[in-house]
């Protein structure tokens, strides 16, 4: 199975190296990693276990060419890529599978694409890259894999065999849509929260951060959750997404802000993806993770006020770095 890794990153390179070890044919497009990765290979530090995978590296597409499975680890700001980055890895049978956060991008790639070819993969797992092509994994790993707009066929069964037979812990779903939703619910408080945090509690409380206002430090996961203020916030956002969900068709239960938060707890700090990016002075990736949540609760008639302005300051602080 020829796989194309695109987007090698933390989650790109990890699943990337896992397939490696699983023995499949795998090919990272790499850019300022290239030279690191090919001299010295990927580079893993998991709780699991420490390993180094040694995958082809390429440049450009071209240089890959058609493959079986194209897996995008890209961050969803980097999107309008598309167009030039996948034609040249994608033929009539080719499976292309978006592991990125939030909502919106399969319905990118099939825009561009035929429907039939668009997966989604949701992966819950703990990870940071330190350094060019060297990737710490702190802590879960699973993958929940669906189809777009269509139930899992035996080719999503064969892949997720594959993924678990490499380490990788992997379920099927038959409503990948309402698994975006169900990750949203951890993704959006953390993730949002994380950076918000430095704009103080009253502000995100207020929504009324301005550029030129000082930050403090942005928030681990422990440390939203060691303060009762940011945690009761947390919950509160949690409910938001979680009644956006119902509204939209998707029927998500309560009960899972709660299996969030004490599935957090059990998990040592940790800098969500968000705040990685704000602290590196990356753009953030504020449309598919809170921006688009948003408008299909405004469009649903959902009034969710914490996370409008949760988005406004999010947006005024990506704003003020640019």
């Amino acid at each position: 199975m020829k796989i194309a890794i695109v987007g090698c990153g933390a989650l790109g390179s990890y699943y990337g190296a896992r397939l490696l070890q699983q023995g499949a044919d795998v090919h990272f497009l790499l850019r300022s990693d290239y030279d690191a990765v090919r001299q010295h290979g990927v580079r893993v530090q998991s709780f699991l276990g420490d390993f180094t995978a040694h995958p082809r590296c390429a440049r450009s597409p071209e240089e890959i060419g058609v493959c079986d499975w194209v897996l995008i680890g890209l961050k969803t700001t980097a999107n309008p890529e598309f167009q030039a980055l996948l034609p040249p890895l994608v033929g009539p049978g080719t499976a292309i599978c978006t592991l990125q956060n939030g909502l919106g991008n399969e319905d990118q790639l099939a825009s561009l694409f035929p429907p039939a070819q668009i997966w989604g993969g949701l992966c819950y797992v703990c990870i940071n890259r330190i350094g060019a092509g060297v990737i710490v994994h702190l802590a879960h790993g699973r993958i929940i894999l669906g189809e777009y707009h269509r139930p899992a066929s035996p080719r999503t069964h064969e892949f997720a065999r594959r993924l678990s037979s490499s380490g990788v812990p992997c379920t099927v779903t038959d409503t990948l849509e309402q698994s975006h939703w169900e990750k949203l619910i951890w993704n959006i408080p953390f993730n949002g929260l994380g950076v918000a945090g430095a704009a103080g509690y009253e502000a995100v409380c207020q929504g009324l951060w301005q550029p030129g206002q000082p930050l403090g430090e942005c928030l681990s996961t422990a440390s939203l959750l060691a303060d009762p203020r940011w945690e009761s916030l947390v919950r509160e956002l949690m409910h938001e997404v979680i009644t956006a969900a119902n509204a939209v068709g998707f029927p998500v239960d309560i009960s899972l802000a709660e299996a969030n938060i004490s599935l957090t707890r059990k998990t040592s700090a940790y800098l969500a993806s968000t705040l990685v990016d704000f602290t590196r002075h990356q753009p953030l990736e504020l449309d598919s993770l809170f921006l688009e949540p948003l408008r299909q609760a405004q469009n649903a008639g959902i009034a969710t006020p914490r996370l409008a302005r949760l988005c406004s300051i999010l947006e005024a602080m990506d704003a003020a770095r640019h």
